[in-house]
C-alpha cells in the first residue's frame, strides 16, 4: 500500500479529492431523500458485516464456481510468495533490478497457464515511463546567513532546470501574483528579468474574495501552477512563494521531495518550460524583505481592505544553487487476459501492486504482505479462471488481471494504465483490487475477517454481491471502518482501485490492515498467515466470478463526488 497521499503540485501528481458531509434534521434528510431518483447520495457503510450463520455455505463439488474457487489454496499462494518476497527479487523497488525480476516471474506464470498476452507486441508487458527526479545540491543564503532545504525553504527537483551560481541583489515583492480584470498585481509593473515574491491564496476582506465578490475563492485561490506560468509570461526570472506552514507542507509531499522520487513519463522537456521557483518559510521571508517590513504590512492591508496593489522592491542579496538530475527508467505493468464468451467486450479488472520499497543500505524490504500476498493471491486467482475456461465453463465477460508497479511511488503505474488502457475505459464493469492481505491487525482477535473499501461508493450492485457471495460461500466478517468518508487514514485513496474509482468505474478494495512490520525489513513470508490468504482468495474469486458471469452488467447509481 502506498505510503502517503498525492497531494501537491501539478509538477508532482494530480491533486487529491476533498469529501464533505451534508448535515441536516431529521424532517429534512426525509424530504431529502424522497427527491431522489436514480443517483444515491452517497453516506458510505462504515460497520462491520457479520455473515449470516443460518446460510449453509455452499460446498458443492460438483457448482463450477465451488470447483474452481477450491483450487485457490495457501499452499499455491506461498510458493509464488516464496520466490517474490525473496532476498533475491531485493524488495522490487520500481525501475530496479528485483522489480523487472518480479515482472518477468508474473510473465512466466501467465503464460504457463495460457493466459493471452495483451501488453505491447503481443506481450505480458505494458511498459511505463518514469523519470526520476532528486537533487544533487541545494544551498540558499540571505545575506551571510545560509537557510536549510526542506526546513527554511523547499523546491521540487523536478519542476525546473538546474540553475548554478545563483545570485540576486533584488527582490520585488508582488502581492499574491495575480493578474485579473477585477484585482492585479501586475498592472503597470515592471518585472520583466526579476525575481518576485508572492503569497499564496488572494485578497479577501472578512472572507469575501475581491475577484468573486463572495467567498468563493476565485480560479486564482492556491493555484501556484496558474500564477507561475503567469509569472514566466510576464518575463520573471525566479519566483518565491511565501508558505505559513513550511513543515505541514514537507510532510504533506514528503515522498516528492526526500530523496530520489519517480514521477510518470519524461518530464525533461516539460523541466525546461517550467518557471523556477521555491517556497519559503516566513523566517525567510522576513529576512529577505528586511528594513521593508513595515511598507510590506502596509501594502498587504491595502490589498485586504480596498483591493488595490503595491509592489515594494526590496534590496537584498540571494545566492546560492539549485542543482538537480532528471533520469528516465522504465518499468511494466504486467497483464494476462481471460477472455469471456457471450459478454467478453465487457471486462472485469483484477488488480495488485508488485512493487515494495527495494533496500536501504543492507537491509532488504521483502514486502511479503505488501504486496506479495495480493500479487501471489491474485496469480492463483488468475489461474482458477484459466482452468475454468479450458474445461469450457469460463466467464461470460473478459476478465484483465493486472498487475501494476509504482503503486509505493503514488499510484503510478495503476494511474499509467488508466490513462493509457489495453481496453476501452466504458468495457471496464468494475475494479476488483487486492492490497495486503495477508495479516491481522490489532483491532481484530482473530484472522476471519477482511477489510472491504470503496465496495458501495460508486454502484451498490456491487456491494450487495460482495457481500451475498460472502454468506453463501465464505462467511468472512467484512469490515467497512476503511470505508468510511471521515476515516483519517484516507485507504480510499491510497491503493491502485482509486485510479479506476476516480473514473467513475465500480472498484472494490481487500485489505487485512496495517501491522507492525508494515514498511519494514522485517515484512517476511514466515509471518503470512496462508489459511486466511485462501479465504480471502476464494471470496475474490466468488465476486469476480459473479461479475463476471451475471446477466446484468453492475449499475453506476451512486454519485461518489457529492
Amino acid at each position: 500500500m502506498e505510503d502517503t497521499l498525492d497531494v501537491s503540485t501539478k509538477y508532482v501528481c494530480k491533486s487529491d479529492k476533498f469529501n464533505f458531509q451534508i448535515t441536516m434534521n431529521k424532517v429534512s434528510l426525509i424530504v431529502f431523500c424522497l427527491t431522489l431518483t436514480n443517483i444515491v447520495l452517497a453516506q458510505y457503510v462504515s460497520h462491520n458485516h457479520i455473515p449470516d450463520t443460518t446460510v449453509v455455505i455452499n460446498n458443492d463439488p460438483n457448482d463450477p464456481r465451488v470447483e474452481f474457487a477450491n483450487t485457490i489454496t495457501g499452499e499455491d499462494i506461498k510458493a509464488h510468495l516464496s520466490i517474490l518476497a525473496s532476498d533475491e527479487y531485493e524488495g522490487r523497488e520500481t525501475g530496479e533490478d528485483g522489480n523487472n525480476k518480479a515482472a518477468d516471474y508474473i510473465a512466466d506464470q501467465f503464460k504457463g497457464m495460457g493466459l493471452a498476452p495483451t501488453g505491447l507486441e503481443n506481450t505480458y508487458f505494458q511498459p511505463v515511463v518514469f523519470s526520476s527526479t532528486g537533487w544533487k545540491d541545494t544551498e540558499l543564503f540571505v545575506g551571510e546567513t545560509k537557510y536549510k532545504h526542506l526546513w527554511d525553504y523547499l523546491a521540487y527537483p523536478g519542476a525546473f532546470e538546474s540553475i548554478k551560481n545563483y545570485e540576486e541583489s533584488e527582490i520585488l515583492f508582488l502581492g499574491y501574483g495575480i493578474d485579473d480584470p477585477v484585482y492585479s498585481d501586475y498592472r503597470g509593473k515592471m518585472v520583466k528579468g526579476k525575481t518576485i515574491m508572492i503569497y499564496n491564496g488572494e485578497p479577501n476582506k472578512g472572507g469575501v474574495n475581491f475577484i468573486t465578490g463572495n467567498s468563493t475563492p476565485s480560479v486564482w485561490g492556491n493555484n501556484t501552477t496558474k500564477k507561475l506560468e503567469l509569472a514566466k509570461s510576464k518575463g520573471v526570472e525566479m519566483v518565491y512563494i511565501v508558505n505559513n506552514d513550511i513543515k505541514a507542507f514537507l510532510m504533506e509531499n514528503r515522498k516528492y521531495l526526500i530523496g530520489s522520487s519517480l514521477q510518470l513519463g519524461d518530464i525533461r522537456e516539460q523541466s525546461q518550460n517550467l518557471m523556477p521557483h521555491a517556497y519559503i518559510s516566513t523566517t525567510m521571508a522576513e529576512e529577505m524583505i528586511g528594513k521593508n517590513k513595515r511598507k510590506v504590512s502596509k501594502a498587504v492591508a491595502k490589498m485586504s481592505k480596498k483591493g488595490k496593489s503595491k509592489s515594494i522592491k526590496l534590496p537584498t542579496t540571494v545566492t546560492g544553487s539549485y542543482e538537480n538530475y532528471i533520469n528516465l527508467l522504465e518499468g511494466q505493468n504486467v497483464l494476462g487476459f481471460v477472455e469471456g464468451t457471450d459478454l467478453k467486450d465487457e471486462v472485469i479488472v483484477v488488480s495488485a501492486h508488485y512493487d515494495h520499497l527495494g533496500k536501504r543500505n543492507k537491509d532488504i524490504f521483502n514486502g511479503a504482505d505488501d504486496n506479495g500476498s495480493g500479487t501471489s493471491t491474485v496469480l492463483d486467482i488468475a489461474s482458477a479462471f484459466q482452468q475454468a475456461k479450458l474445461a469450457d465453463k469460463g466467464p461470460r465477460r473478459s476478465i484483465l488481471f493486472l498487475l501494476v508497479t509504482g503503486e509505493e511511488k503514488g499510484l503510478l503505474g495503476s494511474q499509467w494504465y488508466a490513462e493509457n488502457p489495453t481496453v476501452p475505459l466504458e468495457n471496464i464493469v468494475a475494479n476488483v483490487n487486492v492490497d495486503m492481505i495477508g495479516r491481522i491487525d490489532t483491532e481484530h482477535d482473530h484472522d476471519n475477517y477482511i477489510y472491504v473499501i470503496g465496495s458501495d461508493r460508486i454502484s451498490t450492485d456491487l456491494h450487495k454481491i460482495n457481500e451475498q457471495m460472502n454468506d453463501q460461500y465464505i462467511q468472512m466478517e467484512l469490515d467497512y471502518t476503511y470505508n468510511s468518508e471521515e476515516d483519517p487514514n484516507r485507504y480510499y485513496y491510497r491503493s491502485d482501485h482509486y485510479n479506476f474509482a476516480e473514473r467513475g468505474i465500480p472498484a472494490i478494495f481487500y485489505f487485512s490492515g496495517v501491522h507492525e512490520d508494515y514498511h519494514r525489513p522485517t515484512d517476511t513470508v514466515e509471518k503470512i498467515l496462508f489459511d486466511k490468504v485462501e479465504r480471502t482468495g476464494r471470496l475474490i474469486f466468488q465476486t469476480t466470478w459473479e461479475l463476471a458471469n451475471r446477466d446484468q452488467r453492475i449499475k453506476v447509481d451512486v454519485d461518489s463526488k457529492p
